[in-house]
């Protein structure tokens, strides 16, 4: 009599790289996915979607609702999709600072080479300025804080003061009550009078100044750099030890402010500073 055995069915063996594949291969579709919906004016239904990418619809719809979750894409009437408004905000986002860092970096150099001093491009993101550029060398004498990339609060800093003197009273204020105005040395401005009368005069001058507020020791200028719709988009600030700083770099500062938001398409005011 023959004695049947059985195997245990063998475990599929695992391939070297095989999770990272799957996760390219995920990114691929949902790839694929926004590019097909980058082809359609209006909302698109599965169906296309699925045929145009040539992925079994389940697996399209499954991709499509992650990418709903994370408003990359929008869901509207039918069952049908569409790119979503969150692609917009980070286009914006990249271009800003894109076409900015572009424009300033030569200017930023020249200003360097003439003060001698630290020069700092930054945008504005929520509550916070990011550092996006820098020219400087190890001859200033001064060490860089904040590295490229780096954080700071908007009412601690001289680009901040910029982006807070542009805002209307109301969000000044909602910005107080998220922030608590939290100091970082005796100098920084944690009082919501003493913040709205340095905007004002922000306003006034056209500038704005950090007079050892983020660190002592420390003080910083800034001017407006501003895009082809007028809008501001950056801030252009010297830093320097406070003992350093001297009245005429301001006009220099001004005048490369307004040199890179030309070279964004800016058209300014002939009352302008740095205007004849």
């Amino acid at each position: 009599m023959d004695l049947m055995t059985t195997s245990k069915p063998s475990k599929t063996p695992k391939i070297p790289g095989e999770a990272g594949k799957t996760a390219i291969q995920v990114v691929e579709r949902m790839m694929n996915l926004l590019d097909a919906l980058a082809n359609y004016e209006e909302s698109s239904s599965l169906k296309s979607l699925a045929e145009h990418t040539d992925l079994h619809p389940s697996t399209a719809h499954r991709i499509l609702n992650d990418l709903v979750a994370c408003r990359l894409v929008e869901r509207g009437d039918g069952g049908t999709y569409r790119l979503g408004l969150k692609l917009l905000e980070l286009g914006n986002l990249v271009k800003a600072r894109l076409s900015v860092r572009e424009a300033a970096q030569a200017p930023m150099r020249a200003l360097h080479k003439l003060t001698g001093e630290t020069i700092n491009l930054s945008v504005r993101q929520g509550d916070e300025i990011v550092y996006i550029d820098r020219a400087y060398s190890e001859r200033s004498g001064m060490q860089v804080v904040r590295a490229i990339g780096g954080r700071a609060p908007l009412h601690l800093t001289s680009v901040g003061k910029l982006f807070l003197a542009s805002d209307d009273p109301s969000q000044v204020r909602a910005y107080v009550t998220r922030t608590g105005l939290s100091g970082h040395t005796r100098n920084s401005i944690t009082d919501l009078a003493k913040l709205d009368a340095e905007l004002n005069q922000v306003r006034k001058l056209g500038h704005a100044q950090d007079n050892e507020e983020l660190e002592l020791g420390v003080s910083c200028i800034a001017a407006e750099i501003m895009d082809d719709s007028g809008k501001l988009v950056a801030g252009l600030s010297l830093s320097s030890p406070t003992d350093r700083i001297q009245a005429d770099w301001l006009k220099l500062l001004q005048d490369t402010a307004l040199q890179i938001s030309k070279g964004m398409g800016y058209k300014p005011k002939t009352s302008e500073p740095g205007i004849q």
